[in-house]
């Protein structure tokens, strides 16, 4: 059990009971996983982006990515079938905690002029997306393996019934948001 899912239970749930005036240990609402997506338009001339966006997303979040693939073809977007438009990664437990750690503690503060992540990206159903713009901002990449500079999006699914319950939990979880 890592320390911040260790302190989840034993100091953040009866605080979230207390503010949220929950009378029942398993209604808490809970961080369920981390969905980590990386668009790849620029896949389509070479296939071999894919790869190393794979290999880069896998040495940020210990996990090997999943290579998403266009489910229709759009004539517009000169997308067929089956082409590659993206990677993903779905964390959950052990993982999911160590990222949100590597995430809040070091990945965050590193950003040139850091005010806090902003409070836009909820939902409406207690989840949050956070857009990350490079991923150069986690340690565990070293600069030779990166070509190009690219963003992507985490997303966070708790079980909160609404976006302050959600907020609530993830601003306890160490998140920074902007005042």
């Amino acid at each position: 059990m890592t320390t911040l899912e260790k302190n989840y239970k034993e100091e953040m749930v009866p605080k979230l009971m207390k503010e949220l005036g929950i009378t029942n240990r398993m209604a808490v609402p809970r961080l369920l996983k981390i969905v980590i997506n990386c668009g790849l338009g620029e896949a389509l001339k070479d296939k071999k982006i894919a790869d190393k966006v794979s290999e880069q997303l896998g040495l940020i979040t210990g996990q090997k990515p999943v290579i998403t693939k266009a489910k229709i073809a759009i004539s517009s977007f000169k997308l067929r079938e089956n082409d590659i438009i993206g990677v993903k990664v779905t964390l959950r437990g052990k993982r999911m905690y160590d990222f949100l750690m590597r995430l809040v503690g070091i990945a965050l503060p590193r950003v040139r002029d850091f005010r806090g992540i902003p409070t836009k990206g909820f939902d409406g159903n207690g989840n949050y997306t956070l857009g990350i713009p490079e991923q150069t901002i986690f340690p565990d990449l070293e600069y030779a393996i990166v070509d190009h500079v690219r963003g992507f999006e985490a997303t966070f699914v708790t079980s909160a019934e609404t976006d302050e319950q959600a907020k609530l939990l993830l601003k306890l979880l160490g998140l920074p948001f902007a005042v």
